[in-house]
């Protein structure tokens, strides 16, 4: 039996008693090391060295405690996690976009409910988080993931190519703008839009951002809650109608559907589009695809929300981004929340913020956020009107397949926007039986 002494013997005691598990005392603290495992799905070396280095200072200060850092690419972690999360080698924590597929893995009973531990002391542990961070997280009044950030999506571009071809990109405020800009971008023989078709969520983004800005919030909401025409409403079709608006100019890099989101980044860090709708962090992440590792310039680099649909019930303020937490698995032992508390507190997520990883959700770290494009970002944010996690994610992993081919499907000219929206809808029923 284990016999845990000191500070750390109190903390992970008082976890253990809000999570419903059991530290057995009297046991030589010469017993093996505990190993926490971390799965995650980031490929930049550089945002893996910040967190390593967190987590050898958390090993420093707590001998006994290993923090081991797994990785699988995007859609091998989107494949393999469930069958991972039923096996014996289960993470202890791991990266989630929340919504519907969080909320799927919760029900499944794979996930620890983190309400009690996040509430005990006060509240001292949920209280260090954006609320906002904390309720997006929240299905059912349970807390299933410690919130780690909030991103947007947005347009990025190369203020050189943009003055070659005469496109000033303030004055890109509206759908029809926007069409223009990518037409003469296209008059001047230069890709508009680096695109990761091959992966097909990337191209999701539009047309997600095209049915909040036709029909709102409340045709969204109507839509997944099983309301009124759902995924049939006239706006979510108008959507996928400026979607194939926009295929039919062939504005993505030549072979584009069978490239990767990273060959993506790449093709825009190279210089050879541009444009790219990317996350916040993009200006880093072009620079870690570049053919060179350098990129283009920061300076070089311009930033615009995606535009208005003239006549469209969304709002310009309305933002489509992730907000990211860790889930933890039942088994995970008391250690992984210690972590966990300890990677997200506000000295480690400003951090993260200076690093220019993330927009941090710890209360107090806003002031690391670094770089002007970040700090539009977090901006944008703060001023949101309506912010909607990714629809593949907000509506569980079976519609959000379906939302991913249908939107690569309508750009690409091979389904019509009726059809797509169908198909949508159709997923939609089959999920609710």
């Amino acid at each position: 039996m284990i016999h845990l002494r000191g500070a750390k013997a109190l903390r992970i005691a008082a976890i253990a008693a809000t999570t419903g598990l059991t530290i057995l005392a009297g046991v030589s603290s010469a017993a093996a090391d505990t190993v926490v495992k971390w799965l995650h799905l980031e490929t930049d070396p550089n945002y893996v060295a910040v967190w390593r280095k967190i987590a050898d200072q958390y090993e420093a200060k707590h001998p006994g405690t290993k923090i081991e850092m797994q990785f699988l690419a995007n859609e091998a972690f989107k494949a393999k996690l469930p069958t991972l999360l039923q096996s014996k080698d289960a993470p202890d924590f791991f990266f989630s976009w929340g919504g519907g597929v969080l909320k799927q893995q919760q029900a499944t009973g794979t996930l620890m409910d983190l309400t009690a531990a996040m509430n005990a002391k006060d509240g001292a542990w949920v209280k260090s988080y954006n609320p906002a961070a904390v309720k997006g997280l929240t299905f059912d009044n349970k807390i299933s993931a410690v919130p780690y950030k909030l991103g947007t999506v947005s347009f990025f571009y190369n203020k050189a190519l943009f003055a070659k071809a005469g496109v000033d990109a303030s004055a890109i405020k509206t759908w029809d703008d926007y069409l223009a800009a990518v037409k003469k971008l296209k008059a001047a023989g230069i890709a508009p839009i680096a695109g990761g078709g091959g992966e097909k969520w990337p191209i999701h983004f539009y047309w997600s951002y095209l049915v909040m800005r036709d029909g709102g919030q409340q045709v969204f909401n109507d839509a997944k809650n099983g309301k009124g025409n759902g995924f049939n409403d006239p706006a979510i079709i108008k959507a996928g109608e400026q979607l194939a608006e926009l295929g039919k100019l062939e504005p993505f890099q030549p072979g584009y559907l069978g490239i990767t989101w990273p060959q993506a980044l790449g093709v825009f860090g190279d210089g050879k589009a541009a444009m790219i709708l990317g996350f916040e962090n993009t200006v880093a992440n072009q620079r870690t695809n570049a053919g060179d590792a350098k990129g283009l310039a920061d300076d070089n680099i311009g930033r615009f929300a995606f535009p208005a649909v003239t006549g469209g019930a969304g709002l310009p303020t309305d933002t489509l981004g992730g907000l990211n937490g860790w889930a933890v698995t039942k088994k995970a032992p008391p250690e992984a929340l210690d972590f966990l508390a300890y990677l997200t507190n506000a000295e480690n997520e400003r951090t993260l913020a200076q690093a220019g990883m993330i927009v941090p959700v710890a209360v107090g770290a806003e002031d690391g956020v670094k770089g002007p494009l970040m700090h539009e970002a977090a901006d944008q944010l703060a001023h949101s009107t309506w912010h909607q996690n990714f629809f593949d994610q907000d509506l569980g992993p079976s519609v959000g397949r379906v939302v991913n081919d249908v939107a690569v499907g309508i750009v690409s000219g091979q389904i019509s926007p009726k059809d797509g929206a169908q198909q949508v809808q159709d997923s939609f029923e089959q999920d609710q039986l």
